[in-house]
């Protein structure tokens, strides 16, 4: 699984993430450190990498304008919680495959994670299913 990571995702997780063996490229890396929320989802969906975020508007982005997108992970945490969500994120990651996140809008929080499928202009897996898991 590849991801791309959003500005405002820390350097802590970018590192966890390559710790674990995942191909991890930061917006910065890709050029992208000042582009808009929808260049860099319009990069990540092109690319096939699911995006990484703490950034609530993609949220936006991927149901209300319904942008297609290979995956969106929104972390929500603040330094107080990095590894409480370091910790759900890996197990999330353990649990679902990368063809799994496909138009999926992930919510990693302290001990849960919430998944919702986004319509997508060309999405046939569902509308607006959910699954919360603690």
């Amino acid at each position: 699984m590849k991801f791309l990571t959003d500005q405002d995702v820390y350097r802590v997780t970018v590192e966890f993430l390559r710790g674990l063996g995942y191909e991890v490229e930061t917006a910065q890396e890709a050029g992208l450190s000042r582009a808009p929320d929808e260049e860099i989802l319009e990069r990540a969906r092109e690319g096939g990498w699911v995006l990484i975020t703490r950034d609530k508007g993609f949220g936006a982005l991927a149901f209300v304008r319904e942008e297609e997108h290979a995956g969106v992970i929104l972390l929500r945490m603040d330094p107080q919680a990095v590894e409480a969500v370091h910790q759900e994120l890996q197990r999330f990651l353990e649990e679902h495959k990368e063809e799994d996140l496909r138009g999926i809008f992930v919510v990693i929080e302290p001990g849960r994670h919430r998944l919702r499928r986004s319509r997508g202009k060309a999405a046939d897996r569902g509308e607006g299913e959910e699954e919360d898991r603690p």
